[in-house]
Parts: structure tokens; C-alpha cells; sequence
């Protein structure tokens, strides 16, 4: 890959909705070239979307329960984790699914509108299927941090502190 592509991946990953002007200046580029390296990128699945990180917590009436799932799989002769993985993913409460190092195969990120929800997910979907040999469930109760941007930062007083 090409230092400049590199370069624009850089910017997008943490500025994804910067303006093709800008980025073309902080690449010191022509528009279109930046244009055409972009759609490429995207055609070639190397860019596979854009989001914006949000504080849900903030938002009122929205009370989803997040949940990390560590599972234990039996492999598959041939498929390996894949065909778990791929059978987990396809759940819509599923959010992310990783093939993790250390005493469990896979993390599953799973989110509901209730403690239920993600019990029900685990009981009748998850640990049903015949690759599973256990689950460990964790409730998420706070974010401080998420794909790199921090929540609730408290400003910092800057004043001395006096006393008597």
C-alpha cells in the first residue's frame, strides 16, 4: 500500500467526515486524485463503512443493555471458528464478533433493550448451538472509552488550591 493511501486511512479513521478539500490540502493533493484514491479504497473493501461514535447514554429513552460474551468453541474439522463465528454474527443483536487469544476462542458483542433480551440471546440462540461449549457473559454497566474517544471527560479545575 502506497504512503500517501496510508496516510489518507490515517485521517479517515479518526476525522471520517472531513471534507474532500481538506483532506486533499493535508495531503497535498489534487481533489480528484484524493476522489479516486478514496473510491478505490471503498471498491476494494479496504474502507468497509463510515460511523460516528455516540454517546447513547445521552439520548433519552434509549436504555440498551450491552453485553461482552466470551465463548468456548469445538472447532470444525476444515471450517475451524469460521462457521461458529459466521453463524453468530448473522443474529442482529449481535454487534461485533472477534476469534480471541487465551482460555476462550471467541468475544461476542451483543446489545438488547434489557438484561432479558441478552439472556434470552444467550440461552435460546448462542449457547444452543452445537460448537459451544460455554459462555461467559458480562454486562457493560459504564463506557469511559470507545474506539478512541473518551466519554464523560470531566474538565479539569485549573485554579490553585488554597487554604488556611
Amino acid at each position: 500500500m502506497k504512503e500517501k493511501q496510508l496516510e489518507l486511512l490515517e485521517i479517515l479513521e479518526t476525522q471520517g467526515r472531513i471534507e474532500i478539500d481538506s483532506l486533499a490540502k493535508m495531503l497535498n493533493m489534487d481533489v480528484n486524485e484524493v476522489a479516486e484514491m478514496i473510491k478505490n479504497l471503498e471498491q476494494s473493501q479496504v474502507i468497509q463503512g463510515y460511523s460516528a461514535v455516540i454517546d447513547w447514554s445521552k439520548v433519552l429513552g434509549n436504555g440498551d443493555i450491552t453485553a461482552m460474551i466470551d465463548v468456548k468453541v469445538a472447532p470444525k474439522r476444515g471450517v475451524g471458528f469460521d462457521q461458529t463465528a459466521e453463524r453468530i454474527y448473522r443474529h442482529s443483536e449481535v454487534k461485533s464478533v472477534y476469534l480471541m487469544s487465551g482460555t476462550y476462542d471467541l468475544s461476542v458483542t451483543v446489545e438488547g433493550k434489557s438484561m432479558s433480551d441478552i439472556s434470552n440471546f444467550v440461552a435460546e440462540k448462542l449457547s444452543t448451538l452445537d460448537s459451544v461449549i460455554s459462555t461467559t457473559t458480562h454486562f457493560i454497566l459504564k463506557k469511559y472509552k470507545h474506539d478512541g474517544v473518551i466519554f464523560d471527560e470531566k474538565s479539569k479545575d485549573k485554579r490553585m488550591v488554597v487554604s488556611p
